[in-house]
């Protein structure tokens, strides 16, 4: 049985659910990064000393960012699952953030979800708070820096998706028609 090509999952669940790759378990000091080429999850940094993950991170696949990447998403939740769950997921909001490395400038939006099957969870201040925190950090020593642009509710974290959703298939299309 071969590896499942996470980048070429639906973005939805025939529920509508959206579909979220975890690359990085929550608690983990280093930042993992699926590699397609590979079909395999590779190291690709360690964090800041004393920083680690405060949920799952990955992607939602089938989608294209406005960094040519696919959206980047953090599920809140307690659980900590692993590298290669597939969780859907529901939209809570979004982060939307510029980064900067090398003296360019791009969008790099976070978007924050929760399992579908927990309902009691919600993005309070505090937390929004504690998350740009740890964004922050996270980029520490890597060359990147992060300006906030601010927080955004679910309505729009759905749009995001919609739209990167249609640019990878558009991105599909040219590359089968080339």
């Amino acid at each position: 049985m071969s590896a499942p090509d996470y980048m070429q999952l639906p973005v939805f669940s025939p529920a509508g659910d959206v579909h979220l790759v975890v690359e990085t378990p929550k608690g983990a000091r280093a930042k993992f990064k699926f590699e397609p080429r590979l079909c395999a999850f590779l190291y690709s940094r360690p964090l800041a000393r004393g920083l680690c993950y405060p949920f799952d991170w990955g992607f939602v696949p089938s989608t294209c960012a406005p960094d040519g990447d696919p959206l980047d998403g953090m599920i809140v939740h307690d659980a900590t699952s692993f590298s290669g769950a597939i969780i859907p997921c529901r939209a809570l909001g979004i982060l939307e953030v510029e980064q900067s490395e090398k003296g360019k400038k791009s969008r790099n939006d976070r978007l924050m979800f929760c399992p579908s099957a927990v309902r009691d969870v919600e993005l309070s201040d505090t937390l929004k708070d504690e998350l740009v925190q740890f964004f922050r950090a996270a980029v520490h020593g890597t060359g990147k820096t992060l300006h906030v642009l601010g927080w955004r509710d679910a309505l729009a974290a759905r749009t995001a998706l919609e739209e990167a959703a249609e640019t990878f298939r558009h991105r599909r299309r040219e590359k089968s028609d080339s």
